[in-house]
């Protein structure tokens, strides 16, 4: 469902120190499961059409231009953008934005990790190739980009603010067939590009696809590490400082959700499941499990299906 933004006084001020936010005005856990979008016009009205440098931790955010004009600072660069223009700003980047008061367009804000789980083909490439550095993509009024592009904003903006958005898949799908459609145009068009190789930014987006692609695997933190170019300790770093915690702490996670997922989805015993993730001793698994969920993956399974416990009803593992 839509946030609403808080009274600009909480933030119209010069900051002592660079904000991070989840949403501009807003505060939340780095790295948080978020999937929103809303106008530029809904927020940045509140505050007279300027939104102060801050960055995102953990979150990747594209902003749509569609028309009217803005002046975009992202990390130490300065540009002047003119709708249709795409934005895209990935975690941890400085970004300011002062737009003009007719300004259209959307702002799509997206954890990385909820794009990338799962079968979504091509995803992972698509997120690397985007979110490689902060640049904008400039289209012309007339292009069959833009009539691509709209309808998919406007259907994500639709549906993200109806009454079942939280329990939707539509949502997902539609943030991920943006981000593929983005990555397709920027493959194509020249960019103004905002670029430091190698850096942070860079390297959390190809962790995200990394973890999404091993997890299974039982990699150690020091293997992510190796294919990043980074030491173990470096990774941790980055990995903190994007989402509040340590690189295995994630894995361990992504392996526990990905559990949850398959125990309530897939009719298969929970030793299959186990074997499936990667774990070569189910009673292990079983232990890694209750420490992650505080339920053995049985009473969890029979918890989230509720009709797997009435007389008769299959009980599979």
């Amino acid at each position: 469902m839509p946030h609403s933004p808080r009274s600009p006084q909480a933030v119209r001020r010069r900051f002592n120190t660079l904000p991070a936010f989840a949403l501009y005005g807003e505060a939340g856990s780095p790295g948080a499961a978020l999937l929103h979008i809303e106008s530029i016009e809904s927020r940045s009205r509140l505050y007279d059409w300027e939104i102060d440098a801050h960055v995102h931790q953990g979150l990747h955010q594209v902003l749509w231009l569609r028309s009217g004009w803005a002046e975009v600072i992202l990390d130490e660069s300065r540009s002047h953008c003119e709708g249709p223009t795409a934005v895209l700003i990935p975690p941890g980047v400085a970004h300011a934005f002062r737009f003009s008061s007719d300004s259209d367009g959307h702002v799509l804000t997206v954890n990385a990790h909820l794009l990338a789980e799962g079968e979504a083909a091509g995803m992972g490439e698509a997120l690397q190739h985007l979110f490689a550095h902060p640049r904008t993509l400039a289209l012309e009024a007339d292009s069959p980009d833009v009539a691509r592009l709209q309808p998919l904003f406007d259907a994500l903006h639709a549906e993200s603010s109806a009454d079942d958005a939280a329990d939707a898949p539509v949502p997902l799908w539609l943030a991920r067939a943006l981000i593929w459609r983005l990555a397709q145009l920027g493959r194509r068009l020249p960019t103004s590009q905002h670029h430091r190789p190698g850096s942070r930014q860079s390297l959390y987006t190809r962790w995200v696809v990394l973890l999404e692609s091993h997890y299974r695997e039982h990699w150690p933190v020091s293997r992510y590490a190796e294919h990043l170019g980074l030491s173990t300790e470096r990774l941790n770093r980055m990995v903190s400082a994007e989402t509040g915690s340590p690189a295995q702490t994630l894995i361990h996670a992504r392996l526990a959700r990905e559990a949850c997922r398959r125990l309530v989805h897939v009719a298969a015993p929970v030793s299959r499941i186990a074997f499936d993730l990667g774990f070569d001793d189910p009673a292990y698994f079983c232990r890694f499990f209750k420490r992650h969920s505080g339920l053995s993956p049985r009473a969890y399974r029979l918890q989230a299906q509720p009709s797997a416990a009435a007389p008769g009803a299959a009980r599979p593992g």
